[in-house]
């Protein structure tokens, strides 16, 4: 038998632990809300730059663009994004609106990954991560921008998203 059984009010109708389901919970909504945020921080850097980037030279702009070196590793924060999203979303399925705010910020950080891939992955392939000049590097320079502005936007509204789902959810979910 398990030690549980000497202790009742812990365990629901169904049998299960309360206690560690709650707390289980709020782990997921944390580490949620948290690599959403963390999330949030290269796109939004660069949708803050992008007015003073956009008006640089070029040999300027390579120049800068190695402050970068190093920032892959932001991935790892996405896909972790990704994930806890994913499992919110899963934990939330029987709450409706939560649910569905859920959801959207798991999508919205999916979104993310796939205007990484078309069009900021590529052009970080067409320049060598910037160390490369080719013809078209303000096309590519805008693209690039461009892509990061979007995924700021779509960022912080899956932020906006996975907060409102932890605000709607009744009262006896949290």
């Amino acid at each position: 038998m398990l030690a549980t059984n000497r202790n009742p009010e812990i365990i629901d109708e169904s049998g299960r632990l309360r206690e560690y389901q709650g707390m289980a919970l709020r782990l997921i909504q944390f580490l949620a809300i948290m690599l959403t945020a963390l999330a949030l921080v290269p796109s939004g850097a660069h949708l803050a730059a992008l007015p003073n980037k956009m008006a640089m030279a070029q040999a300027a702009y390579f120049v800068a663009q190695q402050i970068y070196v190093g920032w892959a590793l932001f991935g790892i924060v996405l896909f972790g994004a990704l994930s806890t999203n994913l499992a919110h979303t899963i934990v939330l399925r029987s709450l409706g609106r939560s649910f569905g705010y859920a959801l959207a910020a798991f999508l919205l950080i999916a979104a993310n990954l796939a205007i990484f891939f078309v069009w900021t992955f590529p052009t970080n392939q067409a320049t060598n991560n910037w160390t490369v000049v080719p013809n078209n590097w303000s096309e590519l320079r805008s693209q690039w921008k461009y892509s990061h502005a979007a995924n700021a936007v779509v960022t912080f509204a899956a932020l906006v998203c996975v907060v409102i789902a932890l605000l709607r959810q009744p009262s006896q979910a949290r």
